[in-house]
């Protein structure tokens, strides 16, 4: 059976549903200009001869930027994964059609299909690799590409770490932020240490078939969240709207892959997502109630619907000031 899955710290697809495989775009090397406006997917030249994966669509501002999870292609945000043989609306589509929307894949995110590695369309880089490298790296594409801002950035996983990091990085740029079940520096607080260690040592697992690829992304997940700390405490969120989606369905991890009760687990993350909506006043809790740690793939709509309600706000402040019910 045709089995799906991308290799993520906290879960993998296939714990979710068989599906068909992604369409690959084959991607060249383009003009700087070229993403600019119109529908593009391509590489873009970032500088010091490195190419980064691009694909953009819709019209209008501000600008959304997606941000995939650990070690997940931006495919995420474009196929169905989940039901191929009916597929819905996923987010980048649905997004383009009331704003500019892009999506990129970072260096050595990898999908796999029945043993067949889909390696990432990016130029490789050097592994492990820091928050604040990503941070860089998409600045410097959304400049190459001529990306124009200002941009409601959205990340899913540790990839909400790395919008956030980029909103503290670079606050000038950032109107909104929408988190999906996004990583927060706090579980470390709302484990024990035997569990936060032993939860890293999960998150970290590498799987057998990329055990030996020196470019397949690894990134130390506490150094990313000691970043965060200091970051969020230096130069807060502000006055932005904030939509933090979290998974209604547990993970799929068992005590023997934690070494403690999955509840636990359970319990500290939901604890830390709400600790999310406390970064920007008047944000807005979306608990996805069908979903694992994959909302955008089992309920891309919740997903749309969460980036919309953030683009309006940016456009006519005044319709963040009642939250919907």
């Amino acid at each position: 059976m045709l089995r799906q899955f991308f290799i993520c710290a906290l879960v993998a697809l296939g714990l979710v549903a068989p599906v068909a495989a992604p369409a690959f775009a084959q991607a060249t090397p383009i003009a700087p200009s070229g993403a600019a406006t119109g529908d593009f997917a391509g590489l873009v030249d970032i500088g010091n001869g490195r190419r980064l994966w691009l694909e953009c669509r819709g019209s209008g501002g501000p600008t959304v930027v997606l941000e995939a999870g650990y070690r997940s292609p931006a495919s995420v945000w474009t196929d169905d994964l989940v039901q191929p043989d009916r597929p819905r609306t996923m987010a980048l589509e649905g997004i383009a059609r009331f704003t500019r929307v892009c999506a990129y894949e970072r260096p050595g995110v990898a999908a796999s299909i029945d043993g067949t590695l889909q390696p990432s369309r990016s130029d490789p880089v050097p592994m492990p690799r820091t928050a604040e490298s990503v941070v860089a790296d998409l600045h410097a594409l959304l400049r190459a590409a001529d990306v124009t801002g200002p941009y409601v950035l959205v990340g899913h996983s540790l990839g909400g770490l790395f919008v956030r990091l980029y909103a503290a990085t670079y606050p000038d740029e950032v109107v909104g932020l929408v988190l999906v079940d996004a990583w927060s520096e706090q579980l470390s607080d709302l484990l024990t240490p035997e569990q936060w260690a032993a939860y890293l040592r999960v998150v970290s697992q590498t799987d057998p078939m990329m055990a030996d690829d020196p470019d397949y992304e690894t990134i130390d997940f506490a150094a990313a969240s000691a970043t965060m700390r200091a970051a969020a405490e230096s130069h807060p969120l502000g006055l932005i709207p904030l939509v933090v989606l979290a998974h209604g369905q547990p993970f799929g991890l068992t005590a023997n892959d934690l070494g403690f009760p999955p509840d636990d687990l359970e319990r500290a993350w939901r604890t830390a997502q709400e600790g999310l909506v406390g970064l920007a006043p008047g944000a807005r809790f979306v608990v996805a109630m069908e979903s694992g740690h994959y909302v955008q793939l089992q309920q891309p709509d919740l997903v749309i619907a969460a980036v919309r309600e953030v683009v309006e706000a940016v456009r006519a402040p005044a319709s963040w000031a009642t939250p919907a019910s």
